[in-house]
């Protein structure tokens, strides 16, 4: 998973603004595809704000502090499936063999893979994203100080490192098992479920698992700890909100040579 050199850098660059003209041609459909996505935003939005209906608290959490921790993994997955959710098809592609035309061209694999389909229409989620997160941050009364701006601008961008990492590890699957769909979205899109509530409404070893094992808990609710200046009700120190450029590190790190495994094993579509 080699980064692009300067050189094929430009040609990415040309087939992305082709993809962008294309479907900003249709207007309508584009228009429309923007706002749908603006909807499933609304849509997971509308979930938290029932719950509180029902209840003033969620397990210690007021609405705004668990609004701001929706918002931070909201933008952060919403900036990781604008730049790398169309890869979930690659299991497509090897049961069409549109893969095999791909390994023969003289560029990244994956890097035109994720150039093939650009979602634009997704940039309607990071816009909610930005929205949701601004509102969230004046009803939880995060005082803006350098220290809290620098954190509300890195962690949504080391979350969607984190998301993107998920997203091309759970896609490799694909070449050893084509039918792996269900793999990536529990990973991916339950891992989004998972960081969007604070984790003290999870219990036990799923808790453990999704926060600690697999470096979920770093993504928005360690950092909201941080910005609302309270206590982990776990016990954890509060340092450990600055800690999630660590994982996202890592995480790329293990998909990139999961990836590389990947393609060096692949065989073919009528292997």
């Amino acid at each position: 998973m080699a980064e692009p050199t300067a050189s094929t850098a430009a040609i990415y660059r040309r087939l992305i603004a082709a993809q962008v003209r294309s479907q900003a041609s249709y207007r309508v459909s584009f228009t429309l595809d923007l706002l749908t996505n603006v909807v499933f935003t609304g849509a997971d939005l509308l979930t938290v704000l029932v719950v509180f209906q029902r209840v003033p608290l969620l397990a210690g959490f007021s609405l705004g502090d668990a609004l701001l921790v929706f918002g931070l993994s909201s933008l952060a997955f919403s900036l990781a499936d604008l730049a790398v959710g169309n890869i979930d098809r690659v299991q497509r592609h090897v049961r069409t063999g549109l893969l095999d035309a791909v390994l023969i061209r003289p560029l990244g694999v994956l890097w035109q893979l994720l150039v093939m389909d650009v979602g634009v229409r997704r940039v309607g989620r990071v816009l909610s994203g930005v929205v949701v997160l601004a509102i969230a941050v004046r009803l939880a009364g995060v005082p803006l100080t350098p220290a809290n701006l620098l954190l509300l601008a890195v962690t949504p961008v080391v979350g969607a490192v984190f998301f993107s990492a998920v997203f091309v590890a759970t896609a490799t699957v694909a070449f050893w098992w084509v039918d792996s769909g269900e793999l990536s979205a529990a990973l991916t899109y339950g891992g989004r479920d998972f960081t969007s509530y604070p984790m003290t409404v999870y219990g036990g070893w799923f808790r453990h698992l999704l926060a600690f094992g697999l470096g979920f808990g770093l993504v928005a609710y360690y950092p909201a700890l941080i910005l609302l200046d309270r206590p982990d009700p776990l016990g954890a120190p509060a340092w450990l909100g600055w800690c999630g450029p660590l994982p996202a590190v890592v995480a790329a790190t293990l998909a990139a040579l999961v990836w590389r495994t990947g393609v060096r094993h692949y065989r073919s579509t009528g292997s």
